[in-house]
């Protein structure tokens, strides 16, 4: 971040400079545009673990003792892969240097975080008494709004084209990453199946205050006294942390069991539906796994904080209205 920073403050430095150093031959004026992205990820990472699962795709094969992991594969990814819409509100001080705030709404690709095939969860498992197995595949997606203020440094008109430059942050304003669970548990008495059970859950994950950064070359081009096209290619940086984490829905068969203990999910207390992130647990932490004897289930969850990145490389096009 330190080595972001001070990108930062020799690029505003410099354009600086160069705003001092030449005369403006434009009155001062604002402008706006609205424009629409699709971003691709520009670095792939193993994603966080899933309601208790790691972040693999297994596959399991055979019945009772010979049930076995035949293959495994780690899941990698991320969040930056994307569709963008945003306004834009500029003022140019001079020919050559500006400002922009945007407002941005992203909307990320579904990715696959955790998956898992045909893996037998009974215990002591026999050919009389029921055996059951499970499927499942979590999906995540992210949904945010963000403000991006900016520094540009317009390079000079020439033939209708106008290319320039920009840096700046990302400052998120709300934004989920949504969870989508779906669960297939088969249930056989020997060779017989008896039970089926198709459940679903979501949980929505709350991010802590972060900061992204980015920078762009783009170009407009006149098409009439004030109004002009813009195409843009941004790289952004961003990594987001998680503060909080609610199942919202669990259904099983489509019926609502969110607050109802069941054979498949026996705990419904707050504490199986509400998790608090933080940056380390221990001995005093409300976590079955540390704290084990201090356990309270009326409170959320202690688990470790992980992150999820959304960095990319993305086009922007657009229309830009100049007063």
């Amino acid at each position: 971040m330190k080595k972001n920073l001070l990108v930062l403050g020799l690029m505003f430095c410099s354009i600086v400079a160069v705003a001092q150093t030449e005369k403006a031959d434009k009155p001062e004026s604002w402008y706006f545009k609205l424009g629409g992205s699709y971003f691709n990820q520009t670095a792939s990472t193993e994603f966080p673990t899933v309601g208790g699962q790691l972040p693999n795709r297994d596959v399991y094969a055979g019945t009772l003792a010979n049930n076995k992991l035949v293959s495994r594969e780690g899941v990698t990814g991320s969040f930056g892969q994307g569709f963008r819409s945003g306004i834009t509100a500029g003022y140019r001080f001079s020919t050559r240097l500006g400002v922009e705030v945007a407002a941005n709404y992203y909307t990320s690709n579904t990715k696959t975080m955790a998956q898992t095939t045909d893996r037998m969860v009974t215990p002591a498992p026999s050919a009389t008494v029921p055996v059951t197995y499970l499927s499942f595949t979590a999906e995540g997606q992210i949904k945010a709004f963000d403000i991006a203020p900016a520094l540009v440094m317009f390079l000079g008109e020439s033939h209708g084209f106008e290319p320039y430059t920009k840096v700046g942050i990302i400052v998120p304003v709300h934004g989920t990453l949504d969870i989508k669970t779906d669960r297939q548990y088969t249930t056989f008495v020997g060779a017989n199946q008896v039970a089926a059970t198709d459940a679903y859950s979501k949980d929505v994950v709350k991010p802590n205050p972060s900061l992204g950064f980015m920078a762009s070359i783009g170009t407009s081009y006149k098409l009439g006294k004030h109004i002009s096209a813009f195409a843009e290619l941004e790289c952004r940086n961003f990594t987001v942390h998680g503060k909080s984490k609610e199942t919202e829905i669990y259904t099983e068969n489509g019926v609502d069991k969110l607050n109802t203990a069941t054979t498949i999910r026996p705990d419904a207390s707050y504490s199986a539906s509400h998790t608090k992130y933080v940056e380390s647990i221990n001995s005093t932490s409300n976590s079955k796994v540390t704290n084990a004897a201090g356990f309270d289930s009326t409170k959320a969850t202690d688990d470790v904080s992980t992150y999820v990145g959304i960095s990319g490389i993305g086009l922007t096009v657009g229309l830009k209205y100049s007063l």
